[in-house]
């Protein structure tokens, strides 16, 4: 009885986070130090030999054997001892006019369920494939210029590491004077691995390019059934792909074109009776490019980055795609307050700046509905937003604003040919005009004359290319289908490098994070705001518990309308501000104590000083506690307003190591022993914890990385505790 006593009392002190990865990772070899703690002894090098060239960094590691050509024959992940790779297939392959094109590769493996060193040593040349014709090593360059001029966390770019570029020609032949440059990079301190193509046309001919496969991998199975099943029911190897080829879509998933699982039919030795395992990882545009090089021109392909986990746990496999988008898109984690003001009438508009002046907000966006209109080029309607946009300048706000883009019809000369029909519509949100039409060309100049002009720091940009092909043969920035989806994302990324180079901001609801977006919606469904107040609120700390398992929670906004949204009538709406403090109050401790900024609509942020006095407190509590809440999320209980439920914020780096805010919606109070997974805070042995602002205490730390705190929860209202080392001394 005793012993069950016990049993029962640790099982309570755990509390709600008993489910949570609070341990060390298994996936950690004794004395080796976590990369997502400590990553500064893990550092690219390459080193070669007269066969082999190996690109690694400590966690990971890609090998390329290069005679008699080049491929890649390992792909090993250094802390877990994986071997990720079975067989060789060639480093990519190209469809140039028609036929195709392996560029490297090695032929002969007798058994493609595995990858021997003595067989890898004795492949053979494929006589129709592109010749590796030698190597070439420098560190990474940058895609893209990056103006930073707003807060952000301090990440190098571009992220520093080893490039590797392998060089060949085309076969003998016709083809002999195509060249194809590999290119390959490998971070500091992160298990990633990029990758693209370039292609010159060294003959004396126009070539297409009609397709290519940026990467082709064989890699070990993630589990074996004899019989048949969906494919949505296999399990896939722990590698994830981004690219600055996402779109259509607001998560790593969604937004992701190009990387398929495929079936190996040559994999002759699986278990899967009919060959179906999902065993080849390809990575390629939906369709295209179809692009026509003239002699002497060349062309680069996206960017594709291999991300290779060392374990199957969802929070760690979630820390390490956003330290990679942190690294990789740093400007992800510029995160401005921002208010949405609902009139571009320059009285209400400047009524909306001094109240974010007094508050301390720091951008104002000219939101949707607002009457703006970006694509106006009459210099005398740019010089009055240029000088509203100079005064809030002066009061040291930025400025925004919206336009439409997609989910629109322009003409049927501009809009996007449907293929199957030959006219407009169909398109994926329905009619949308075409990036390369004579409109898309404009829209682009307008835009960004509008932006220089006028001086503002944000576009928000409903609705950009979602990835629509189009039929026309008539639209000057493209010639038809083939070559359609390639011209309209090059405009759309290049609108967005546009705005990157010069420190303009990009809120946009799609994936473009690596082309140069900064933030995508966290993922949220407009009807709810509809809902009555209290409600919205539990649907809104879901929302940011669910958007922040891969992506940052400064590269993802929340939504917080003031007025009337949706419907819903007075039981819904926040408006008047003052008498309806507690909804206000709970959304701004939502999304602050999250890291997360709203869009906050409105056509103002206070109406009384009671109001004033409410929200400066909040803005003042995030900015206090900014380096620590824009830092990495742990996730605690989901909020299901049945109990109490948090978040963790966690950085090694800071003297603040872990930041928890803790909401309890129901209506009596909560006390209770909370244990808290503090493993990848980097503490161990003892912590100090002070409750808000209350006196500091020191708690010990289990060997698993968990903290036991008491908390004590008024109803329907929300605490914080925070956590530092515990210095020597120290009561």
């Amino acid at each position: 009885m005793g012993m069950r006593s016990t049993f029962l009392r640790r099982w309570m002190l755990m509390g709600i986070g008993w489910f949570l990865l609070g341990s060390i990772p298994k996936s950690l070899r004794a004395g080796t130090t976590d990369w997502l703690l400590d990553p500064s002894s893990y550092t690219a090098t390459v080193t070669s030999s007269k066969a082999e060239i190996i690109l690694q960094n400590g966690l990971v590691r890609r090998t390329f054997r290069v005679t008699p050509n080049a491929t890649t024959v390992a792909l090993d992940h250094l802390i877990t001892g994986a071997s990720l790779l079975r067989a060789v297939e060639p480093e990519a392959v190209l469809t140039i006019d028609g036929q195709e094109m392996a560029v490297g590769g090695l032929k002969g493996q007798p058994d493609r369920a595995y990858l021997l060193p003595e067989w890898a040593a004795a492949l053979t040349n494929d006589p129709a494939a592109c010749v590796y014709t030698g190597v070439t090593t420098g560190t990474p360059e940058a895609p893209l210029a990056w103006k930073s001029k707003r807060h952000h966390a301090d990440i190098p770019w571009p992220p520093p590491g080893m490039s590797l570029d392998l060089h060949f020609h085309g076969p003998e032949g016709p083809k002999r004077n195509i060249f194809v440059t590999i290119h390959h990079e490998l971070y500091d301190g992160l298990p990633v691995f990029g990758k693209w193509l370039t292609v010159s046309n060294g003959t004396t001919r126009e070539i297409i390019i009609d397709r290519f496969t940026l990467e082709k991998l064989a890699t070990v199975e993630a589990e074996s059934a004899v019989d048949e099943r969906p494919n949505i029911a296999w399990r896939t190897p722990a590698i994830d792909v981004l690219s600055d080829y996402m779109f259509k879509g607001m998560d790593v998933v969604t937004g992701n074109q190009v990387a398929t699982w495929q079936r190996d039919p040559t994999f002759t030795t699986q278990v899967s009776y009919n060959f179906h395992t999902p065993c080849i990882l390809q990575v390629q545009p939906p369709v295209g490019p179809g692009r026509h090089l003239a002699p002497g021109e060349s062309f680069t392909t996206f960017r594709s980055y291999l991300i290779v986990h060392d374990s199957t746990d969802r929070e760690r496999q979630g820390l390490t795609l956003r330290h990679a988008t942190r690294a990789l898109a740093p400007w992800t984690t510029e995160s401005p307050i921002m208010m949405h003001v609902r009139s571009a009438e320059s009285k209400a508009f400047r009524q909306a700046v001094d109240q974010c002046l007094e508050v301390g907000f720091e951008m104002i966006i000219y939101t949707f509905g607002s009457g703006l209109e970006m694509e106006r080029d009459d210099p005398a309607y740019m010089a009055r937003i240029k000088s509203d946009v100079e005064y809030a300048h002066a009061r040291g706000l930025e400025v925004g604003a919206y336009s439409l883009f997609s989910s629109r019809s322009i003409d049927a000369a501009n809009d996007v040919i449907n293929p199957t029909n030959g006219r407009p519509g169909g398109a994926i949100f329905g009619n949308a005009p075409c990036f390369a039409s004579t409109w898309g060309q404009n829209y682009y100049r307008k835009l960004t004359n509008f932006i220089t002009q006028t001086g503002l720091d944000l576009l928000e940009h409903d609705g950009p290319y979602p990835g629509d092909v189009c039929a026309s043969t008539n639209h000057p920035g493209h010639r038809g289908l083939a070559d359609s989806q390639w011209a309209n994302w090059e405009m759309c990324a290049g609108l967005y490098r546009w705005c990157r180079e010069r420190g303009v901001y990009v809120n946009q609801p799609d994936y473009y994070f690596l082309a140069g977006g900064n933030k995508t919606g966290m993922g949220y469904r407009e009807d709810n705001f509809s809902l009555p107040r209290e409600r919205q609120l539990i649907h809104s700390r879901q929302n940011i518990y669910d958007g922040t398992w891969t992506k940052p929670q400064t590269a993802g906004w929340m939504f917080v309308p003031l007025t009337e949204y949706q419907g819903g009538g007075a039981a819904a709406t926040i408006e008047p501000l003052a008498e309806h403090l507690p909804a206000y109050e709970g959304h701004l401790a939502n999304t602050l104590g999250a890291g997360v900024q709203a869009c906050w609509r409105g056509p103002r942020l206070y109406d009384s000083e009671a109001t004033k006095v409410l929200v400066e407190r909040w803005l003042t509590f995030f900015k206090k506690h900014r380096e620590i809440l824009e830092s990495d999320i742990i996730h605690g209980r989901r909020p299901d307003g049945r109990d109490i439920d948090y978040l963790i914020h966690v950085n090694p780096k800071l003297d603040t190591k872990a930041f928890v805010m803790i909401h309890n919606p129901l209506k009596t109070t909560v006390e209770r022993d909370l244990s808290l997974p503090l493993y990848y805070s980097g503490l161990s042995n003892i912590g100090t914890v002070r409750i808000e602002d209350g006196a500091a205490q020191r708690v010990p730390i289990e060997r698993d990385g968990r903290m036991t705190v008491r908390v004590h929860i008024a109803p329907e209202s929300r605490t914080w505790l925070t956590v530092e080392e515990a210095k020597p001394g120290q009561k």
